[in-house]
C-alpha cells in the first residue's frame, strides 16, 4: 500500500488512519523560559498581544488530530512524572517545550529531576519517538546561555547539551515575525508533500546551531529575502528528521502563530512526523545536511543583546 509521497507504508499503516492500533503520545509543554500563549493554559487568565495565538489552541488542534488519527494526546506541564514507569507508557514524547526544565521558571509548573530529564533521554535512544515544535530546540540550551551578550552565536558542537544533541539542532534567536520561503528538500517524507513549492507564510522564524550531522533535512529555511540581521546567514535547515539511537526524532520549526496551527498544511506536516516518529510509515532518512544546506553552520553576526 502506497502513502502520500508515494512511500511504502508499514504493514501497521492503514487507508483508514482511524482503524490503526492506538497510539498514546505525551504532549508536554512545561515552559521554565517564554510560555506561548498557544500552549498556555485556556483556564488561566491571559493577556492577549497583536499576533497572539488562542490560548490552548495546540490542545484543541491535537484533540482533532488525534481523533482522526487514533491517538491518544496525553498533555502534561509536570516535569515530576518523568520517571522510568511514568515514561513507559508512552509511545512517543511530543514537546512545545522552553528553557531548563530541571527548574520551575516562568510557568512555575513542577520541573524535570536530572535523573528524570536522563530516563526521558534514554526512553528516546531505546526506541521512543520524538516529535518537537518551535520552542522545543529553545529547551535544555548548551553551557553559556542566552543571557551572556552574543554567546548564543557560538557553536558548541561537541559540547552541546545531551537533550540538544538528541533534537538535533539549537535556538539561537528570532527576528521581527515575516513572510518567508521554506525550500522543500524530500517531498517523499509524510506529510512534506502537502508543502507546496512556491510555499510562504507568516512565521516567527528560529534561527538556529549546533546541527546533528545525520539530519536528514526535509525543509530548508530560505533566508534569501529575509529582513534583520537574525536572517544574515546562509541557509539552513527548518525541519528534519534523524535517529537518535533506536529512536525516530522529528523536528520542525513551525508553530508559533495560531493560523500555523490551525492551517492544513501545517497540520499534514505535524501528522506525518508524528506517524513517521511512531513508526507507522518509513521513510528514507539517510544523513543529507551537506548536500540540503551545505553551509548551516556558518552563523549570524551578533544582533544586539
Amino acid at each position: 500500500m502506497m502513502v502520500p509521497g508515494g512511500l511504502l507504508a508499514s504493514p501497521e499503516k492503514s487507508d483508514d488512519p482511524a482503524s490503526l492500533p492506538r497510539k498514546r503520545v505525551l504532549f508536554f509543554t512545561k515552559s521554565s523560559g517564554y510560555e506561548h500563549s498557544v500552549i498556555k493554559d485556556p483556564s488561566k487568565p491571559f493577556t492577549a498581544f497583536p499576533g497572539s495565538a488562542v490560548p490552548g489552541l495546540s490542545f484543541q488542534v491535537l484533540k482533532t488530530l488525534g481523533a482522526r488519527n487514533n491517538i491518544e494526546f496525553v498533555f502534561s506541564k509536570d516535569g515530576s512524572l518523568f520517571k522510568p514507569a511514568y515514561l513507559a507508557q508512552f509511545d512517543a514524547f511530543f514537546f512545545y517545550t522552553t528553557g531548563d526544565l530541571t527548574e520551575a521558571g516562568t510557568d512555575g509548573n513542577p520541573p524535570m529531576t536530572a535523573e528524570g530529564k536522563a530516563a526521558f533521554l534514554q526512553a528516546v535512544f531505546e526506541g521512543k519517538g520524538f516529535i518537537g515544535t518551535h520552542s522545543a530546540t529553545d529547551t535544555f540550551h548548551s553551557p553559556g546561555g542566552k543571557d551572556i551578550k552574543g554567546d548564543r552565536f557560538r557553536s558548541d558542537g561537541d559540547n552541546a547539551d545531551p537533550y540538544i544533541k538528541m533534537i538535533g539542532g539549537e535556538f539561537i534567536r528570532h527576528g521581527q515575525q515575516q513572510p518567508s520561503h521554506l525550500i522543500v528538500v524530500d517531498p517523499k517524507f509524510p506529510g512534506i508533500i502537502s508543502v507546496p513549492t512556491d510555499n510562504r507564510m507568516l512565521e516567527e522564524w528560529y534561527t538556529m546551531k549546533n546541527f546533528a550531522s545525520n539530519l536528514h533535512v526535509l525543509l530548508v529555511q530560505d533566508t534569501s529575502g529575509m529582513t534583520g540581521p537574525d536572517y544574515a546567514r546562509p541557509n539552513y535547515p527548518s525541519t528534519w528528521a534523524r535517529m537518535y539511537g533506536q529512536g525516530r526524532v522529528f523536528y520542525t520549526n513551525l508553530g508559533h502563530r495560531d493560523d500555523v496551527w490551525a492551517s492544513p498544511m501545517f497540520q499534514a506536516i505535524l501528522v506525518g512526523g508524528i506517524d513517521w516518529a511512531l513508526g507507522r510509515v518509513d521513510s528514507d532518512v539517510a544523513p543529507n545536511i551537506d548536500r540540503a544546506a551545505p553551509r548551516a553552520g556558518e552563523l549570524q553576526a551578533v544582533a544586539g543583546p
